[in-house]
């Protein structure tokens, strides 16, 4: 039996294709093929399975959420053992069952347990999570000469850096500004492991904070042991928000990450035709990733009247060909056993859906990208037993990948200061740094193009502040520059009699947003050579093909003929397209139009289908399968205490331990005019993350997943 490709991402504009052996497996004892180290949940993905058993409650069909590990909608039954399908490597002759109802345990005689000792570990700082501020913190405290342990639960270091394809926006200097995300990852990875003071154990997962001070740890998912840290720094990230509505746990419905690991971690191709909820950089950028991995976006709705992303990534999106809708919800998903169909209306001042505007599309997937939440809960639990803590990146405040790193930095340089292991306190301009790279973008300012008719030089069609310099740091003769000393501001190309742009182009390869073009009217009369930043397949698109250009909006120019298609070495990834433009629209001319658009199935004139209360039978508590009619019944009734609704319910008691609904629970509050601050929220206890009860007691003889 030949491996299936039909659903792996076999050539990619950013990502290299390696070839790798594969391996065999068993889903539901049909063989099939995954690549070593692969998640089961992506082996699935890769063979055309997305279902991967039904709820006991109800016999709903289940697949993937998060696929990090928060939520447990992915559970399978792995040679005997329910265990996460995206937390668990794939193994050869694996066999692999859906979880159908309740998994029978194996009836084992108490006296016939053996319990091993538990491995202790002393350690001054103990880092949990991995990612841009987990290993920036590391690098401080390694050169300070701090023993630090770092765990975090993937193979690959880096956080969502791994999953990110595209270039870094921040300053060059500081932060990696034009590089891509999975080579910063890569940078951090290298620079915190030359440290011989930093240890790191990968696929390990913090589980608890103990009365003790110690740190319970599930080490590459076989082993048990407690850490003894002087300082905990909590750098565990975020996870994805959810959301209530119709349909909302159908296999198909899933948040950005999820997505985002597919398709640029494990190159597998998940969906042909994608739909975003959210319009955040999160959504924005997860809608131009799909793109680059030949996915259909059919479009984006977003419920505040703009979108809260970069406009650059918002434009990247919108010049492509994928329609936006701002002012807009999801009203429900549709499918028997996955998604088939999405509904999408206006949503009134009070972001209720307006029943005349609702609209229907096709889709296979709906992608859920409404923003994030801190993973706080080793912070709040370490604060209770009296263990130092301090918190960096997201787990502090959610802000992009660059912030993250100087957060990792500052929070290192407090530790080691702390620890007594250095004299210096953090620089003021390592602070004020954090702060511009943290800040919410910018107003948007009117485009100013340059109405030049001669010469060569570039168009810079940002016009939003956001923290982003290196267009000024890669131009040869420093014609593109911002004023004064905050990234923020716009940049401006610089014309001079003593120094031309020589049209090198390294500008439009480097700017994150692909935002720059160049216009060249040199050797030419009443036409210009524009030439765009393309980060797509060059297989798509040919010398001579006819393509439609846009300006910075999406609005269509005009349909021009390629002229040529070239890469400048240094820049990898990035090509650099050209078309011979009219004079009048050449700076006009701003993206390419990518993708064909989407027409609704059906439109919808407010009467008979359709009721504001439709919302009560979407799911809050995927694991329990409690919905929001149900929750928001007790809280009308006078229940300020969540543990009630908690006892009365179980909501939060399955086994994601209240990460993917007790924060919509508190939002449903909000939503009914009652303040947070009167209401009871219930404890979290450890175990924080699930795992086999025989690891925990360090049980020996039974590796995580294998047989007895």
């Amino acid at each position: 039996m030949e491996p299936n490709l039909e659903y792996r991402i076999n050539s990619h504009p950013i990502l290299p294709i390696k070839p790798e052996p594969y391996l065999t497996f068993y889903w539901k004892n049909q063989e099939f093929h995954a690549k070593p180290n692969e998640m089961i949940s992506s082996a699935l993905f890769a063979n055309g399975i997305h279902i991967f058993g039904h709820h006991p409650k109800d016999s709903a069909p289940q697949g993937i959420f998060c696929a990090n590990g928060q939520c447990s909608q992915c559970m399978v039954i792995a040679d005997g053992l329910p265990v996460k399908a995206c937390m668990t490597p794939v193994r050869s002759g694996m066999r692999v069952f859906p979880a159908e109802g309740l998994p029978t345990l194996p009836d084992v005689p108490a006296a016939a347990v053996e319990y091993g000792p538990t491995p202790r570990k002393q350690v001054e700082v103990l880092i949990i999570g991995g990612g841009p501020a987990g290993l920036s913190a590391a690098q401080e405290l390694g050169k300070a000469g701090v023993s630090v342990l770092l765990v975090d639960d993937k193979d690959h270091l880096g956080g969502k850096l791994v999953l990110q394809t595209h270039r870094f926006f921040g300053s060059s200097e500081a932060v990696f500004a034009g590089t891509r995300g999975i080579d910063i990852a890569k940078k951090l990875e290298a620079q915190a492991c030359s440290f011989a003071n930093v240890e790191i154990w990968r696929r390990s997962t913090a589980l608890a904070i103990f009365e003790d001070q110690s740190v319970g740890i599930l080490r590459e998912g076989s082993s048990y042991a407690l850490v003894y840290p002087q300082v905990l720094l909590v750098a565990s990230g975020a996870r994805e928000r959810g959301l209530a509505f119709p349909g909302n746990t159908l296999p198909g419905v899933y948040g950005a990450g999820a997505f985002q690991t597919l398709v640029n971690r494990d190159l597998i191709r998940p969906c042909k035709n994608l739909y975003i909820v959210g319009g955040g950089n999160v959504g924005l950028i997860a809608g131009y990733h799909a793109i680059q991995a030949g996915i259909h976006v059919a479009g984006l709705v977003e419920a505040a009247p703009a979108c809260g992303g970069y406009r650059v990534h918002l434009d990247k999106l919108v010049r492509s060909g994928v329609p936006v809708f701002t002012s807009h919800t999801v009203v429900e998903a549709l499918g028997a056993e996955h998604v088939e169909k999405i509904r999408v209306a206006r949503v009134d001042d009070n972001f209720r859906p307006i029943a005349s505007t609702m609209r229907e599309y096709a889709c296979d997937t709906v992608l859920i990208a409404v923003g994030l939440d801190p993973v706080n809960e080793f912070i709040k639990k370490a604060e209770e037993v009296g263990l130092p803590v301090y918190a960096a990146g997201d787990a502090r405040e959610i802000a992009e990948a660059s912030a993250a790193i100087f957060s990792g930095r500052i929070a290192g340089e407090q530790i080691a200061e702390r620890l007594g292991k250095s004299q210096t306190q953090v620089p003021a301009e390592w602070l004020q740094l954090e702060n511009i790279l943290k800040s919410k973008p910018g107003e948007l300012r009117e485009e100013q193009l340059p109405r030049a008719a001669e010469g060569v030089f570039p168009v810079l069609h940002c016009n939003q502040e956001i923290p982003c310099d290196p267009c000024t740091t890669i131009c040869p003769k420093h014609l593109i520059q911002i004023d004064g000393q905050d990234i923020r501001a716009l940049p401006r190309f610089l014309r001079s009699e003593a120094e031309a742009c020589i049209g090198c182009l390294r500008c439009v390869s480097i700017c994150p947003g692909l935002a720059i073009t160049l216009v060249d009217f040199r050797k030419r009369s009443g036409t210009a050579l524009v030439s765009l930043p393309y980060e797509q397949e060059a297989e798509h698109l040919k010398p001579g093909d006819l393509i439609t250009v846009t300006d910075t909006s999406g609005a269509a120019l005009c349909s021009l003929p390629v002229q040529n298609i070239r890469k400048l070495a240094g820049f990898s990834g990035t090509q650099i397209v050209s078309v011979e433009a009219p004079a009048e629209i050449a700076a006009k001319i701003a993206g390419l139009r990518l993708i064909s658009s989407t027409e609704p199935l059906k439109t919808f004139d407010g009467t008979g289908e359709f009721t504001p209360d439709l919302a009560d039978n979407a799911y809050v508590c995927r694991c329990e399968r409690v919905t929001a009619g149900e929750i928001r019944a007790l809280i009308r009734s006078g229940i300020r205490d969540i543990n009630q609704i908690k006892a009365i319910l179980r909501v939060s008691m399955g086994a994601c331990g209240g990460k993917t609904c007790l924060n919509i629970v508190k939002r449903m509050y909000q939503q009914e005019g009652i303040s947070l601050s009167e209401v009871t929220e219930p404890p979290i206890r450890p175990v924080f993350v699930e795992m086999p009860i025989s690891l925990l007691a360090n049980v020996p003889g039974r590796p995580s997943g294998g047989e007895e």
